[in-house]
């Protein structure tokens, strides 16, 4: 199973998602770190992510090559991560036939509603038990 983790600006929380993935699944999956900018995608590469690529480029060549792709809700918005994020990349990332998996980060000028009052660390854990079910078979839409 081939993962996309898409991250920008210092890639934190790239590099949180990357190091929980690769806690949970070990050497099971593959994880591509995709980052806006080289010190994110850097980031991912060394928490552990199998392979990285960096800029718009490589996030619209590589969106349709994963089975899931994971980020900030943000990765969904063009202009988005203080404009790191550009319209082609958003437009890649919805159009991919992958599972995305959103993290309910509220900044962007994006709020989401409904949202549980958790830490970030708590909404990776979520994130990666939709992962479990979309591997058991338990797809969505």
């Amino acid at each position: 199973m081939k993962i996309a983790v898409v991250d920008g600006q210092g890639g934190g929380i790239g590099k949180a998602v990357v190091e929980r993935l690769r806690s949970r699944y070990a050497d099971t999956i593959n994880i591509t770190a995709l980052g806006t900018n080289a010190l994110a995608t850097s980031a991912m590469l060394k928490a552990g992510a199998d392979e990285g690529a960096t800029g718009e480029n490589a996030v619209i060549y590589n969106a349709d090559k994963v089975d899931i792709i994971i980020g900030v809700v943000g990765i969904l918005a063009a202009n988005s991560m203080l404009g790191e994020l550009s319209a082609a990349m958003a437009e890649a990332i919805a159009g991919s036939p992958a599972l995305k998996i959103l993290i309910p980060l509220n900044k962007c000028s994006i709020q989401v509603t409904g949202i549980k009052d958790m830490t970030l660390i708590q909404f990776i854990d979520e994130a990666l038990d939709m992962i479990d079910r979309y591997r058991e078979g338990q797809k969505t839409c």
